[in-house]
C-alpha cells in the first residue's frame, strides 16, 4: 500500500511537471513570437525611419537647388541691369565729350555770327544731354540677399518619433448590452489652463483651483468653447493615473474690421471692410459727425472693442493706434515722409525703425497696460506706451496718401510672448 501511494504520487507530480513545462514551453514560444513581432516592428521603423530622413534630405536639397538657381537668376539680372546703366553711362560720356570738344573748337572761332550759331546749337544739344542722363538707383536695383533659416531649424530640431498613445478608461457604468450586442464606451479626461509665467507647467495642471477638467471625453477630438481671445493655454489628455505631454496652444486675436460708418468722407472703405484708401472726388457725408470731421485727419475706427486679453494686428498704414471711443485720448505711431514719431496727449516722440517699414503690428496688453509697436516682417520692436487703460479701445488708421490694408485675427507670434518657459 505504502508502495502504490507512493507510485500515484510520484505519477501525479511528474503529470505536474510535465504539464508546467508544456506551460512553460507554450509562453517560451509566445515569447519568442512577440520577440520577433517586436524585432519585426523595429526593423520596419527603422526602415520607415530612414526612408523619412532620406525624404528630407531630398526635399533640403531640392529647396538648395531652388534657392541656389534664384539666386543665380538674381545675379544675373542685376548684372545685366548693372551693364546697361554702365553702357548707358559710357554713351552720356560719350556724348558729353562730343560737345566738349565742340565747344573749345567754338571757343577759337574769330567770326561773330558763326560763333553765335554754333554756341547756340551747342546749348541745344547739352541741355538735351542733360535729359537723357539715365537715373541711377542701386538701392532699388540691388538689394541686399538674406536668408533666415531660423524657423526650418527649430522645426527640425523638433524631429522624434511617436509613441503610441496610452489606451482609455472603459467607463464600466455607461456600457449597454443587449442579447447580442454590447456597447463599450471608452473615454479620456482633458484637462486645460490658462498659461502663466509664473508657474510651472506641471504644477499648473495638477492645480485643482486653476485647472478646468473635461471629463468623459469619448472621441480623439475635443473642442473647449469660451476661451479668451489671443491667449496662450496648456492642454493635458489624462487615461487614468497617466498624463500626455502637456501641449500649448494659442487662441487667435480679437478679430475687427473697419467701420465705414466712422470713415471720414474723403476716405473710401472696401466692400470687405479690410483696407481704406483717399479718395479726393468724394462727396459722401459722414454717418457720424463727430468721428475723424477736422479737415487734415482722414480717419477710420474699427467696428470692434478691446477690453481683456491680447490682441495683435498686422498692416500697412501712414498712421495707426488706439483710441477711447468717447473722448480723443489715443495712443498712436504716425509717419509722414519716412518720419517717424509716437504720439499721445499732443506730444510727440520721433523714432528711427528700419528702413523700407511696410508691415506694422500693435500688440495689446489689456489688463497689464501695455500698447507695443512692430516692425511685423522683421520681429523689431519700435515703442511701448505704459498706461493704465480705464475704458475699452478701438482700433483706429488715419491715411493721407494711397491706401492701407489691415489684418487682424492673428496669433501672437512667439518672438512676441514673454510667457515662454520650460516646463
Amino acid at each position: 500500500g505504502l508502495l502504490s501511494g507512493l507510485a500515484f504520487s510520484a505519477l501525479k507530480t511528474a503529470q505536474n511537471l510535465e504539464s508546467n513545462l508544456t506551460n512553460l514551453f507554450k509562453r517560451n514560444t509566445e515569447l519568442e513570437t512577440l520577440l520577433a513581432k517586436l524585432i519585426q516592428t523595429c526593423q520596419h521603423v527603422e526602415v520607415n525611419a530612414s526612408q523619412e530622413c532620406d525624404l528630407l534630405i531630398e526635399i533640403i536639397q531640392q529647396r538648395r537647388h531652388i534657392i541656389g538657381t534664384k539666386i543665380k537668376e538674381g545675379k544675373v539680372t542685376r548684372l545685366r541691369q548693372l551693364a546697361q546703366q554702365i553702357a548707358n553711362c559710357k554713351q552720356c560720356i560719350e556724348r558729353s565729350a562730343s560737345l566738349i570738344s565742340q565747344a573749345e573748337h567754338s571757343l577759337k572761332e574769330n567770326d561773330h555770327a558763326r560763333f553765335l550759331q554754333t554756341a547756340k546749337n551747342i546749348t541745344k544739344r547739352v541741355s538735351m544731354a542733360t535729359v537723357l542722363i539715365p537715373e541711377i538707383n542701386l538701392n532699388d536695383t540691388f538689394d541686399t540677399f538674406a536668408l533666415d533659416f531660423s524657423r526650418g531649424k527649430k522645426l527640425l530640431e523638433c524631429l522624434d518619433y511617436l509613441t503610441a498613445p496610452n489606451p482609455s478608461i472603459i467607463r464600466e457604468e455607461l456600457c449597454t448590452a443587449l442579447y447580442d450586442t454590447i456597447t463599450v464606451v471608452v473615454s479620456y479626461k482633458l484637462q486645460y489652463t490658462i498659461f502663466t509665467r509664473q508657474a510651472k507647467v506641471v504644477s499648473l495642471c495638477n492645480s485643482a483651483d486653476s485647472c478646468m477638467i473635461v471629463p468623459n471625453v469619448k472621441q480623439n477630438h475635443y473642442t473647449v468653447h469660451g476661451l479668451q481671445s489671443g491667449t496662450k493655454y496648456i492642454f493635458m489628455v489624462k487615461v487614468g493615473s497617466c498624463s500626455s505631454e502637456p501641449g500649448k496652444l494659442k487662441t487667435n486675436s480679437q478679430s475687427f474690421k473697419l467701420d465705414p460708418k466712422s470713415a471720414h468722407r474723403k476716405l473710401k472703405v472696401s466692400h470687405d471692410n479690410l483696407t481704406i484708401e483717399r479718395d479726393e472726388s468724394s462727396s459722401k457725408k459722414s454717418h457720424t459727425p463727430e468721428c475723424f470731421t477736422s479737415q487734415g485727419s482722414y480717419g477710420v475706427a474699427g467696428n470692434g472693442f478691446i477690453d481683456s486679453g491680447l490682441v495683435i494686428s498686422g498692416s500697412t498704414w501712414y498712421a495707426i493706434g488706439l483710441a477711447y471711443k468717447s473722448n480723443s485720448v489715443s495712443w498712436a505711431l504716425c509717419c509722414c515722409n519716412n518720419n517717424w514719431v509716437v504720439r499721445h496727449n499732443s506730444k510727440e516722440i520721433p523714432i528711427e525703425p528700419a528702413c523700407h517699414l511696410r508691415h506694422m503690428g500693435i500688440l495689446l496688453d489689456y489688463d497689464n497696460g501695455s500698447i507695443a509697436f512692430y516692425d511685423a516682417l522683421n520681429s523689431i520692436h519700435l515703442y511701448t506706451f505704459d498706461v493704465a487703460l480705464v475704458q475699452p479701445v478701438c482700433p483706429t488708421f488715419t491715411v493721407w496718401n494711397k491706401c492701407l490694408t489691415i489684418i487682424t485675427w492673428l496669433p501672437i507670434p512667439d518672438h512676441l510672448d514673454s510667457t515662454e518657459q520650460l516646463p
